[in-house]
């Protein structure tokens, strides 16, 4: 056949040829999947080829111990299975092309991860919650009646029945749908035919005074039209007030499929919606799953004769991708077919009969011709616009989406993807206009000329592929997705003004735009209405909150803190409380503004009442945050919203939410419930519980009842023994209640609280004893493992007879459960047989005899070791087993599986190991199991593949156990870890140097000096290492090795391995900088006399430079260093090094130098150092002289009682300090003065103290925090050193001054006085003599022996 196929004939023809050849073609070919790579090896030709492609080649031969492989410190690609040996790209290109996907980002790892990118998909569900309207306080102005319209408790709970009742019957629609039960019921009213409408309405959906009259029938459109503004009757069960009727929408944002009870549009959720809350038609309705289909579950298709872009109103549209030139809609598969003289189009004349035309088109005189596609351009007067809109109003929804101005509800009824294409469209056409001439003269130099175009050019314009022609503004209501109108008066503009209008005020991140896009509009203050005003100033300040450096971000919390009454409650949350829910929030602002709350609270106080429920949506997904310090601000909030509010309102503001059709709601709500319980007082709430935990309406009620008492018991832990028997007996009917959720959550609310108990408060289970143990005979499944793991916490309560008489009776059940393949109920058994085997009363035979044989069999598997969980619990229950039965008696079960071939199973085995030798010993290993050991942990460590710390951990313990047993092994042991420190990879080596350090105590112990000398001078060797982690362990492992072996004996000597430790000083690694100032200090403490004082000085010029690291073991390490090489070399020229390094500018290196010099003081006594440090007092330096004064503060803390001979000495000096102007000076002096005042106390310096007193004394009157805060210590070492009554001399002067300013201060130092010395005080008072009424003098005084 010549030339290409043109029609469906030549298409089959082709297709039938080609089949015919391949049914001809040999049998025995390969197939495809077993012929030869073009670089590949045959199979058969391995002899020539050596290509070593076996049969088997590329399979696995075991299965992975962990689905994610760990990659190598080295950064090297993954070994692919079945490489071939043959010329192939470079492995580094190939790693390459496998993180080259589209989406790969190679910033990923640098983002600030959003709160919405780790929360789970149930943690999402909070961004569905409606921040509901404000409520009603009936306790704000005496509790005067509120009025009429005010949403109040009632109201709620109608609603929340309302929905309850809604989600019933759904329910059983739902079932009965699964049936095929389900009827459509439809009304007849006086005879008259049934409606056949596309959207067809059940009786509910009816209301009441509807007569489907003729006019209606004939004029389906337009009846959609005057349905809305029809004042109705709303029957029981109509809508939800507040949404709009079905219909009363334009045809185009008609809900498909809209059925009885379909939910109410997006962003409610129930039981968060309240009545009239929501705005009318804001989203789309969901439609109402169903897992069978049936006829009335489809949407109903209209067969007009348009063409295929413009298919019916009820059409389910499809998504528009930026590329696609037009938008229209899907036809649904499942739509009916069926034509019904109804859903023709009538025609404009004002006949009633519809005139039915053949084609199924509109009448004649509404389009040109059949199925062609209406006319765009509006007709003349008198003619009705020609698109399918029957009433002559303008075309809207998706059927507009193809002409050229998108209206107001097009815009709504946009997918996101469209509204992102309308966007994108917009700004190309921004981009790509045309300039004006007056941008070309800005752009251009002058001399330029603007030539005509050719004669028969003309511009390509192209409105067909547009999506969208010219926006217009909406009206209607929000777009599903941010959408902002951007003036465009600048037309030079080629950027989008993010910088907020105003001063100071930070740049707006994009997503912020839709919270703070008023203050990118510039406007005078001075028009704007006071509320208005208030707006822009809260927006202010939160922008800076939110994107504020640290001082802008200060100075707006406490701006907006002190000025919370004053904007008001209602404005502060309705602009926090919607940024709280953004879904682009990080952490970092979540927590900013959480803590914006908790101030405006703390201020608000009562005038929250309203707004409890709004906070609560946004506060109460805190609590269920996997960060712990989210869940500590979200109960804090709470807590404190409590104590604001009030009992009754935080209980008539929850109480709708306990039984919440959502669960979601209903566990926030009740963890809640729990924080009100702990900031109030749990008395308070017990009534309100029980009347929950006995409700006869709901389940739901029941089951969040006891829930909160359950995380009241989490929360609260030991402080709900006084209510312990209130709480059992509120819960303990929930054993025996008919719903199958509420006896488990009871169950693990008694496990709850007996943990909590522990471990008293048996007698309070009394009651609950007994159905429990019914519980677990009858139970099976999820219910069977709640009751298990209550009385597994019940057990370690009871007294020893008792606990081992249940512990027998409950482990039959125990073991039968052992072979359950549920992994939550294998944790559980697990808990609770650790918890029977820890009890005092069971007997370690029994457990020999009875727990041990099926407890292997069914747990030591390779299965446990892949669950994390699983695998921490079964560690711990071997463990507690083995303290009852004895070391060996388990590690003569677990030894052989060290040699096991499942990687992940022998860390398992090696882990309990450990622990179990790290607690009890190696006391009753024998030599046989001994052997065992050895042979078994050097099989695991040698063949591990990932080097993790759990082989380290266990052979470090295993061997420190043995002890002396040990030498026999060491050589052995010895030649691995050379073997493994000259291993390429960097891991390796690494662990091999960690082993060394651990071991080396051992060796010592074993005299293995020789062994250690040679692992000393391997190490010293291998400190050239590239990789610092690596580095770091074989420093810690020479350190290890000096400190046992001493200076004298170590290898290579101290002289050669100290100058090879000074360049690594430089090292900038936190690991390799502490193992080698730990070194050097060392050295520097023990050995000294070994190196010259050059290089001691050289290493002080370092050491220097390791004052500035993050890490303070770090700082502290090497001040002390500073100490022992001033100690050996004398502390002139390392005093010379520190005094010249309080020049720096960097706060931490002055610090720490003044640190460092307190210290060689106290090493070298402090007459070597007080002279120099006193002379760099007189360098006219702030910060030198700040230096000096913080060094002398540190000094006097450290030599004590030795100050008594210095104090006269620095006197004079620290009065200069005192009568300086800057504040920091005379902090720190008052600061040294309080450590010279408690050393010297009781030797005799009292003249020199008062002195100085006088001086500290003016400073009374400070207000910088940290000077108020030096003053007050300096006062208090005062009153230690002086007496309390000689500085009650000083304070009497100002207690009762006219000025309050003057006196809170006296007072405040009073009260210091009175707190440390009260009794003191007595004797100090003034004298004042009785008077008639009251006695006033102290006889006591007076008397002399």
């Amino acid at each position: 056949m010549s030339g290409p196929a043109r029609t469906v004939e030549d298409f089959e023809a082709q297709v039938a040829s080609l089949q015919a050849k391949r049914a001809n073609l040999p049998k025995d070919l390969p197939k495809e999947d077993e012929r030869i790579g073009l670089t590949d090896t045959g199979v058969f030709d391995q002899d020539i080829y050596s290509g070593g492609k076996g049969k088997f080649d590329g399979y696995n031969y075991s299965i992975a111990s962990q689905d994610d492989d760990e990659d190598d410190d080295g950064g090297g690609v993954e070994q692919r299975p079945g490489q071939r040996q043959s010329y192939t790209a470079p492995v580094a290109f190939l790693n390459d092309v496998a993180r080259g996907s589209d989406d790969y980002d190679p910033f990923a790892e640098h983002k600030k991860p959003t709160v919405a990118q780790r929360e789970s998909e149930y943690q999402a569900r909070r961004r569905a919650q409606m921040i509901s309207p404000a409520r009603v306080d009936f306790f704000a102005d005496g509790g005067k009646t509120p009025e009429v319209g005010a949403r109040g408790y009632a109201e709620i709970m109608r609603e929340v029945a309302l929905k309850g009742t809604e989600a019933d019957f759904r329910k059983q629609m739902q079932e009965k749908a699964k049936d095929g039960t389900l009827k459509a019921v439809s009304q007849d009213t006086n005879g008259a035919a049934k409606a056949a409408a596309p959207k067809r309405k059940g009786r509910w959906d009816q209301t009441t005074d509807e007569t489907p009259t003729a006019k209606t029938a004939k004029k389906p459109a337009a009846a959609f039209f005057a349905e809305a503004s029809t004042p109705q009757h709303n029957p029981a069960w109509a809508e939800t007030p507040g949404r709009k009727d079905p219909g009363s929408e334009t045809p185009g944002n008609a809900t498909p499929g809209a059925r009885m009870w379909d939910p109410t549009p997006a962003h409610t959720t129930p039981g968060r919606d309240k009545m009239g809350a929501e705005t009318p038609g804001h989203g789309a309705a969901t439609p109402s799953a169903s897992t069978r289909r049936n006829r009335w579950d489809e949407t109903p298709r209209t067969d007009r004769g348009e063409t295929p872009a413009n298919a019916g109103w009820a059409e389910t549209p499809r998504s528009v991708q930026p590329g696609d030139k037009i938008v229209s809609e899907t036809p649904t598969p499942s739509a009916s077919k069926r034509r019904s003289r109804w859903d023709e189009t009538p025609g404009a004349t004002p006949s009633m009969t519809p005139s039915a035309t053949p084609s199924g088109a509109a009448t004649p005189s509404m389009t040109p011709g059949s199925g062609a596609t209406p006319s765009m351009s509006t007709p003349g007067a008198g003619a009705t616009p020609s698109m399918m809109t029957p009433s002559g109003v303008t075309p809207v929804g998706q059927k507009a989406m193809a002409m050229a101005t998108p209206s107001p509800a097009q815009m709504m009824a946009m997918t996101p993807e469209q509204m992102q294409a309308f966007r994108w469209e917009r700004e190309i056409d921004e981009r790509n206009r045309p300039l004006s001439d007056d941008e070309l003269d800005a752009m251009f130099p002058p001399g330029y000329k603007i030539l005509q175009p050719p004669a028969g050019y003309i511009p390509i314009r192209t409105p067909a592929r547009k999506l969208t022609a010219t926006p217009t503004p909406m009206i209607g209501g929000t777009p599903q997705g941010f959408y902002m109108q951007t003036e465009t008066l600048d037309k030079s503009a080629k950027f989008v003004d993010n910088q907020p209008k105003g001063q100071n005020l930070p740049f707006l991140k994009p997503e912020d735009a839709q919270y703070f896009d008023k203050l990118l509009v510039d406007v005078d203050e001075e028009m704007l209405s006071p509320e208005e005003l208030k707006e822009r100033n809260i927006m202010k300040l939160l922008l800076k909150i939110k994107n504020g450096t640290p001082p802008m971000r200060k100075s707006a919390l406490r701006r907006i803190t002190d000025k919370a009454r004053e904007f008001g409650a209602g404005p502060l949350f309705n602009q926090i409380l919607p940024l709280l829910m953004s879904p682009t929030l990080e952490d970092q602002e979540r927590h900013l503004l959480v803590k914006v709350i908790d101030r405006v609270l703390y201020k608000l106080d009562d005038l929250v009442r309203p707004y409890v429920h709004k906070i609560l949506v946004v506060i109460e997904p805190l609590l269920i945050d996997e960060d712990y310090y989210a869940r500590v601000e979200g109960r804090e909030i709470i807590s404190n919203l409590a104590k604001a509010a009030g009992l009754a309102t935080m209980i008539s503001t929850m109480r709708p939410d306990i039984d919440n059709i959502d669960e979601y709601v209903r566990n926030t709500t009740a963890r809640a419930f729990a924080v009100v319980a702990s900031a109030l007082g749990i008395p308070s709430l017990l009534p309100f519980l029980k009347a929950v935990c006995r409700s006869k309406k709901s389940w739901q009620a029941r089951h969040t009842g006891i829930k909160i008492v359950q995380q009241i018991a989490i929360l609260m832990g030991c402080a709900i023994l006084p209510h312990l028997r209130a709480l059992v007996e509120i819960i303990e009917h929930g054993l025996v209640d008919e719903q199958q959720k509420v006896r488990t959550i009871t169950a693990l609310a008694l496990a709850a609280l007996a943990e909590a108990a522990t471990p008293y408060g048996i007698e309070s289970f009394d009651s609950v004893l007994k159905p429990l143990w019914k519980g677990i005979r009858t139970h099976r499944g999820k219910g069977l493992a709640a009751f298990l793991k209550a009385i597994g916490y019940l057990i370690p309560l009871m007294d020893a007879e008792y606990a081992n008489y249940y512990t027998r009776e409950v482990m039959l059940i125990l073991i039968r459960e052992f072979q359950s393949p549920d992994e939550e109920m294998k944790k559980i058994v697990l808990k609770v047989v650790k918890q029977c085997c820890s009890t005092d009363g069971v007997e370690a035979q029994y457990i020999k005899d009875d727990i041990l044989p099926p407890f292997f069999k069914h747990f030591w598997n390779h299965r446990m070791a892949l669950d994390r969980r699983n695998y921490r619990q079964l560690v711990d229950t071997t463990v507690e087993i083995a303290n009852r039965v004895g070391a060996s008696e388990i590690i003569n079960r677990l030894v052989d599986d060290l040699k096991d071939e499942n990687e992940q199973y022998r860390k398992m085995v090696m882990e309990s190991i450990e622990k179990i030798m790290g607690g009890l010993g190696a006391s009753d290993v024998d030599s046989r199991l001994e052997e065992q050991l050895i042979d078994g942990i050097l099989y695991a460590f040698q063949e591990q593949t990932t080097e993790d710390v759990v082989m380290l951990n266990g052979f470090g313990t295993i061997v420190n156990s043995l002890g002396k047993r040990v030498k026999p092994y060491l050589p052995q042991i010895c030649g691995t870890i050379l073997w493994r420190l000259n291993n390429k990879s960097a891991k390796v080596r690494q662990q091999a140097a960690d082993l060394i350090s651990r071991i080396a105590v051992v060796m010592k112990t074993c005299q293995e000096e020789k062994l250690m000398g040679h692992l000393g001078v391997v190490l010293y060797e291998y400190l050239g290492e590239e990789y610092p982690e690596v580095l770091g362990s074989i420093l810690g492992a020479l350190k290890a090795i000096v400190n046992v072996i001493g200076m004298t004996k170590m290898t290579p000597p101290i002289k050669d391995l100290l100058p090879r430790l000074t360049p690594i000083l430089k090292n900038r690694h936190e690991k390799v900088q502490e193992n080698c100032i730990d070194l050097v200090g060392r050295i520097a403490d023990r050995g000294p006399e070994y190196v010259s004082a050059r290089e001691w000085m050289r290493i002080c010029f370092e050491l220097l430079e390791l004052l500035k690291a993050h890490k303070k073991a770090i700082r502290r390490a090497t001040v002390n260093t500073f100490g022992y090489i001033a100690k050996a070399i004398g502390p002139h020229d390392v005093l010379a090094t520190l005094l010249n390094n309080l020049k720096v500018q960097e706060r931490q290196n002055r610090v720490c130098t003044t640190v460092a010099i307190a210290i060689v003081a106290e090493t070298c006594s402090p007459f070597t150092v007080l002279p120099g440090l006193m002379n760099e007092y007189r360098v006219p330096e702030l910060n030198v002289q700040n230096g000096v004064l913080k060094s002398l503060s540190f000094l006097f803390e450290y030599i004590g009682e030795m100050g008594k001979d210095y104090i006269y000495a620095v006197t004079p000096l620290l009065e200069d300090a005192l009568m300086d102007r800057d504040l920091v000076h005379r902090q720190t002096a008052c600061a040294a003065i309080k450590h010279m005042a408690l050393g010297v106390f009781g030797f005799g310096c009292e003249d020199a103290l008062i002195h100085l007193m006088n001086f500290v004394w003016p400073n009374v009157f400070e207000t910088s925090p940290h000077l108020v805060q030096a003053f007050m210590d300096a006062v208090e070492g005062m009153r230690v050193a002086l007496g309390p009554i000689k500085v009650l001399q000083y304070v009497l002067q100002g207690l009762y001054h006219p000025a309050r300013k003057v006196r809170d201060v006296y007072w405040k130092v009073y009260n210091q006085l009175y707190i440390g010395g009260q009794d003191a005080l007595v004797a100090g008072f003034p004298r004042i003599p009785n008077d008639t009424k009251n006695s006033y003098a102290r006889y006591e005084l007076d008397y002399v022996l």
